[in-house]
């Protein structure tokens, strides 16, 4: 196919991508996150627990390995990322193909990260390192593309809210029931293995389903003009896309802050408040806060903008974090108060994330010309992952410094102060950072939508030039042409 028949074959591509969405689209991409959360969230939610009071791998050398694997799994993200940019399928498009065939590695590669086999220390820690390691490549060549996905769905501020607001409701669907149904049976470690095993190989049942409804529901409907992008082209939409840094440095601070809460507030309720049903009644309120502000944020996003919104979050996650270090034992309301004050800050800012990236995609598109999602998800999801291995590996290490003691019925003082530095303290003070950084972050909702105007504009521009290029080389026209002015010259080659 010439670059002209491409251009004309995406022009009703261009056209489809500033209408609203299909509400099967739109329900069908949230689908594709909770399948993702089967992976990921209960990795962020059990797994250290699942290391240290299960499988006995000590909290020091499972922060280790946390840290370890998230940042190779982050460069992990950035081949997929040029795998993404690289790739074409004439039907299902750039995004879908992984999706479909990548997910049941994935989910598979999740039971056996929680189905440690007995076969000594060194043996075990081995498993846990490859398995891992493993997930986490798997879970890169799924995410990017369906992170990716977005951004070619549609270019429309408020279709864009809409789709970050459904996968996180998928998202925190899953969560959710983790922490309603599962993190309830947390209690004796000796026990576990045979649900862990159990759930999830039922999640790689249910996921895969998830993960089809996503990749038969949806469609790609932004125009691409180069469908396979070299590497070249690929690092040029990354140079000098300051909002995509900017966006990557507050992310990582934001998510190093957000998983040092996930991975050790489990142990907070547990063993700081002795309230661990709170914990599901905190996933319950949870689905209230997620579906009501799901809600609003489209109109919350028209009204105040993304970047002012993300500045509010921050602060509410810090308040938040403030509130659960300080907090007495014996003043549970207080504490939970202060769960509930972070959770919602976490919420807003996981909403606003991904439509903040997409729209530094089309940024980067207007610098260049050249339309990368793949890679410019790529870049932000690797700092996003090792902002994950950070926070985790911290959240471990806080855990160790305070001499945590698996299966003990009372920890000590000092381990309590460790549980309550990963739950409150962490997430404060790389909350209060994440702001910082945001404030000076240049791409407003008004810059974008001009962005994109301009973007449509060129499009139109290069799409009229080739129609009349085409029409210079039909039969015909240079006869016409030499009736009325005398011999016609011959005429260009077409590109």
């Amino acid at each position: 196919m010439t670059m002209t028949q491409e251009k004309t074959s995406t022009t009703a591509a261009d056209g489809a991508s500033a209408r609203p969405l299909r509400k099967l689209s739109i329900v069908g991409y949230g689908a594709g996150d909770a399948a993702n959360n089967l992976a990921f969230t209960t990795a962020t939610m059990f797994l250290l627990l699942y290391y240290t009071d299960v499988a006995g791998i000590s909290a020091a050398a499972a922060g280790t390995l946390l840290l370890v694997v998230r940042i190779f799994d982050a460069f992990s993200d950035i081949v997929a990322g040029r795998f993404v940019d690289k790739t074409y399928h004439k039907k299902l498009g750039k995004f879908r193909p992984f999706i479909m065939f990548g997910s049941v590695p994935l989910l598979l590669l999740s039971v056996a990260a929680f189905s440690i086999p007995q076969i000594g220390q060194s043996g075990m820690l081995l498993w846990a390192y490859v398995s891992y390691a493993l997930l986490g490549l798997a879970y890169s060549f799924v995410n990017i593309p369906y992170g990716s996905l977005a951004g070619a769905m549609t270019q429309v501020v408020g279709e864009r809210a809409k789709l970050a607001s459904a996968r996180t409701i998928g998202a925190v669907a899953v969560g959710s029931f983790l922490g309603i149904f599962i993190a309830p049976l947390m209690k004796d470690g000796a026990k576990l293995q045979p649900l862990f095993t159990t759930m999830t190989l039922i999640f790689a049942v249910v996921g895969t389903a998830l993960y089809m409804f996503t990749v038969f529901s949806t469609r790609e409907r932004v125009v691409r003009e180069v469908a396979k992008v070299s590497m070249k082209q690929s690092l040029a939409t990354l140079k000098g896309n300051k909002p995509l840094l900017l966006l990557c440095v507050s992310s990582f601070l934001f998510l190093t802050g957000q998983l040092a809460v996930g991975t050790v507030q489990i142990y907070y309720f547990r063993d700081v408040l002795h309230s661990l049903p709170l914990y599901a009644v905190m996933s319950i309120v949870n689905i209230f806060l997620t579906f009501g502000m799901a809600g609003f944020l489209p109109r919350l996003v028209r009204a105040f903008g993304k970047k002012n919104i993300y500045l509010v979050a921050g602060v509410l996650m810090g308040l938040g974090g403030l509130i659960v270090f300080f907090a007495p034992s014996s003043m549970v309301w207080l504490a939970f108060a202060g769960v509930l004050i972070t959770q919602v800050g976490i919420l807003l800012v996981s909403m606003l994330v991904w439509a903040l990236e997409a729209d530094t995609v089309e940024y980067g598109e207007w610098k260049t010309g050249v339309r990368t999602e793949g890679i410019t998800y790529a870049l932000f999801s690797f700092t996003r992952k090792t902002g994950q291995a950070v926070g985790g590996a911290l959240a471990a290490f806080a855990l160790a410094w305070g001499g945590y003691t698996a299966g003990a019925a009372q920890q000590s003082e000092h381990a309590i102060l460790g549980i309550r530095a990963g739950a409150g303290l962490l997430p404060m003070v790389f909350a209060i950072l994440a702001i910082v950084v945001m404030f000076i972050y240049p791409l407003t909702d008004a810059k974008h939508k001009q962005i994109v105007a301009e973007i449509t504009e060129r499009r139109e521009v290069r799409l009229e030039a080739s129609r009349q290029a085409v029409a210079g080389n039909e039969p015909g026209a240079s006869a016409q042409a030499g009736d009325d002015d005398g011999p016609a010259a011959p005429a260009a080659p077409a590109n």
